[in-house]
């Protein structure tokens, strides 16, 4: 297996020199897994509370912001 390791909090964009004891998100597949670490408790609960797009399920929300703006009309 594969392993990803980001020491970069997502939410508040931190670089995280040191990670032990630091709360984290383990994201598994079949072939890689991605550990996340945050610089506090409550970015790792924002960063779960985030929605997000799964596209083999339905889709009551929708990030998506379509527009006829960047259509080529040739």
């Amino acid at each position: 297996m594969f392993n990803i390791v980001c020491r970069t909090d997502p939410i508040s964009g931190k670089d995280l020199s040191s990670i032990t004891g630091l709360p984290n998100v383990i994201h598994r597949s079949d072939e890689t897994s991605v550990t996340i670490y945050f610089e506090s408790e409550n970015n790792r609960h924002a960063y779960l509370e985030m929605p997000v797009e799964h596209p083999t399920s339905e889709h009551s929300v929708n990030l998506d912001n379509p527009t006829d703006e960047m259509i080529d009309e040739g």
